[in-house]
């Protein structure tokens, strides 16, 4: 038998009470917030059967949301991605005037009422708004399309990717690039040599994040992707249709299949993390 007390050490003058006492309050949070929402899905589903189950979420019109969520969120995660490293690094690397406010106005997804961004982005780029007008005299609509619920996405996904990646990129000291530098690389060879292989695990999580957020994402979606069927219809709408219609099995279904894919999303970025880290420590 182990040591409990040697397998349970902890660090000498630690702030934070016991084990016993911290894991109890951790334990008892993460079954309140997560753990028993999460089985309740499973628990509305035990009065239905698999076949109501699999002809719910492979209805025609629920794989065409899968299909126009999932993409979407796709597109819209590599593009906070590759502009989220640019954001960060900018905000990180370079002073210049009202770059506290650049940094603040990053969080602005975050404080704002969904339903207020998804008014204010559908105004925007609707025909007659101020950008989308101007797209529209191209022949190019925003609005009502695949291309504003990117838009949307990219919207409530760029902090993700930039909170992610700048703690990392303040950490990273720069003798490292002033020696590459010193060496004769060049400045791209040094990003992708020196800070890439740095900031990638971050940047992964940072694109996890989003993608996750993306999917599930509702007000700030809703509004500009215009709900047509098969063409812009998203997934929590069509939950949301379910629950109006008093339909609970049937919501419960698609949620529970959002839920497994974003769970599925998640795990496989954590283990590409570890086995970059893995390689890195050689």
């Amino acid at each position: 038998m182990p040591d409990l007390k040697k397998l349970f050490q902890t660090r000498k003058g630690n702030v934070i009470p016991g084990f016993g006492l911290s894991m109890g309050v951790t334990v008892t949070m993460l079954s309140l917030i997560v753990l028993i929402p999460l089985f309740s899905v499973f628990l509305t589903l035990s009065g239905s059967t698999f076949t109501d189950f699999w002809r719910v979420v492979t209805d025609k019109q629920t794989v065409a949301t899968y299909r126009v969520s999932l993409s979407c969120a796709g597109i819209a995660a590599v593009v906070n991605a590759f502009f989220g490293v640019l954001l960060a690094w900018i905000l990180t690397r370079y002073q210049f005037p009202l770059r506290r406010v650049l940094d603040g106005l990053i969080e602005l997804p975050f404080a704002l009422p969904t339903a207020v961004a998804g008014i204010s982005l559908t105004t925007m780029y609707s025909d007659k708004g101020w950008i989308g007008g101007w797209f529209d005299k191209i022949g190019i609509k925003i609005s009502y399309t695949t291309t504003g619920i990117v838009i949307a996405m990219i919207f409530i996904g760029i902090p993700f990717v930039v909170r992610s990646i700048q703690p990392v990129l303040e950490k990273l000291n720069p003798q490292y690039e002033e020696a590459a530098l010193t060496l004769g690389a060049s400045r791209s060879r040094i990003f992708f040599k020196v800070v890439f292989p740095e900031i990638l695990p971050a940047a992964l999580t940072g694109f996890g994040l989003a993608f996750a957020r993306c999917i599930g994402e509702y007000g700030s979606v809703v509004f500009i992707a215009g709900n047509i069927p098969y063409q812009t219809q998203i997934t929590p709408l069509i939950i949301m249709n379910k629950l109006e219609q008093f339909n609970y099995a049937a919501a419960t279904s698609i949620a529970l299949v959002m839920v497994v894919f974003a769970f599925l999303l998640l795990f496989g970025i954590n283990l590409i993390q570890a086995r970059i880290n893995q390689i890195a420590r050689g």
